[in-house]
């Protein structure tokens, strides 16, 4: 018999995946370079050369049986052992090894995260606008995911609402800073009182509520600023990271769980996803792009061309009398649609090649979400397309 739960999935694809298939046929048609695709959060820079050079020293130089082995179920100890000093270092957290579990990217680390501390029935709060893809991470523990109504147009956290959700019944809040769709880059004041509600909530309830941090986009930070870092303010803090953007490594699916020193189960929540990866068939990341990445901890991609393109989009959205936030961080922008139905709005902007994403996909109404991780020359090729879609709405 099929599994009913994933034969229900077919029906509810991602419209972000949807949106760049529908890119790739337009393509096709009219050529890639006059398609505006803005639709998926694929990174447009290659890898820093620090990372190519430890991939070949690495092929060249070690004992292939031992390089293409298996690592032990907790992943490989020098990478561990790597970024456990990589974090003390950046964030001034005493992290060890045994506090480190490599994961198949930021959505294998929220997976485990999430199943090592919640139960079936349990509750995730997190916070709209969310990734869609926290709805099947959830649901796939049994738990259950309730979003906290949005705060526009910041997109700062609604706090207020989110206290009163607060119940007995929640395990664990997934939060995602800096975000995405909106790029917001959540506050330290956020972050504290955020941290106070769940230090007071968890008293009350006899519990520890977790705080899931799922944190991809930490090193695309704009205008300076520095991204404060969600387990200094909360010891009850699983931080997921993925090396994904920061080195431009989608496709080799490495990530990571930090779990931070002074948690709740601290001595046992490593081992405890250990086990979880025997129950998922998860088994570690490859041994060799462990190893590599544990030589590259210090480094990033060539990062600054996504502010550059964000300050041309911004510039030219706000000219064109759209309501926007400026992001703090992400390669997104968040921009309000030019009229209530967003996904109305994205279907006339086909009509000009330009390629978007509606918020609804999001948890939100009435916003489009612009992935602009993509070269800066056809961003500029893409501004009369814009005028021509706002043009339409006068």
């Amino acid at each position: 018999m099929l599994n009913e739960m994933y034969r229900r999935m077919l029906s509810n694809k991602s419209v972000i995946r949807e949106t760049a298939a529908y890119g790739h046929q337009r393509a096709a048609q009219i050529g890639y370079e006059n398609v505006f695709d803005y639709s998926l959060g694929n990174p447009s820079v290659p890898c820093p050369p620090a990372f190519t050079r430890a991939m070949q020293d690495l092929l060249a130089q070690e004992d292939p049986v031992a390089l293409h082995g298996y690592c032990p179920n907790q992943g490989d100890p020098g990478f561990r052992t790597a970024v456990a000093a990589h974090l003390r270092a950046k964030f001034g957290l005493p992290y060890e090894q045994k506090d480190i579990f490599p994961t198949t990217g930021a959505a294998g680390a929220i997976a485990h995260a999430l199943r090592a501390v919640t139960v079936p029935g349990d509750e995730v709060l997190t916070f709209a606008p969310y990734f869609p893809e926290y709805g099947p991470y959830v649901e796939g523990t049994g738990a259950r995911l309730k979003v906290v109504p949005p705060q526009a147009p910041a997109f700062q956290p609604n706090l207020d609402a989110f206290e009163a959700m607060v119940t007995p019944s929640v395990a664990a809040v997934l939060i995602n800073t800096p975000n995405n769709p909106t790029g917001v880059v959540y506050s330290a004041e956020t972050l504290t009182r955020l941290a106070a509600i769940l230090t007071q909530k968890s008293q009350a309830y006899g519990h520890v509520i977790y705080l899931v941090s799922d944190e991809p986009y930490r090193d695309i930070v704009f205008d300076g600023q520095t991204v404060p870092y969600p387990a200094a303010f909360y010891p009850h803090t699983l931080t997921c990271f993925s090396f994904s953007k920061s080195l431009s490594l989608p496709g080799e699916r490495l990530g990571y769980v930090a779990v931070r020193p002074g948690c709740e189960g601290e001595e046992v929540l490593v081992d405890m996803m250990a086990q979880i990866s025997r129950f998922t068939g998860h088994n570690c990341p490859p041994s060799i792009i462990q190893k590599a990445a544990a030589r590259c901890l210090d480094v990033t991609s060539d990062l600054g061309v996504y502010q550059t393109n964000m300050d041309i989009l911004y510039d030219a959205l706000t000219a064109l009398g759209f309501e926007v936030e400026r992001p703090g961080g992400t390669f997104y922008i968040f921009p309000k649609a030019l009229e209530a139905d967003a996904n109305a709005f994205c279907r006339r902007a086909r009509d000009f090649d330009l390629l978007l994403v509606p918020s609804d996909t999001f948890g939100v109404k009435g916003y489009v979400r612009l992935a602009y991780c993509i070269g800066t020359e056809k961003v500029r090729r893409s501004l009369p397309a814009l005028e021509k879609l706002a043009a339409s709405y006068r």
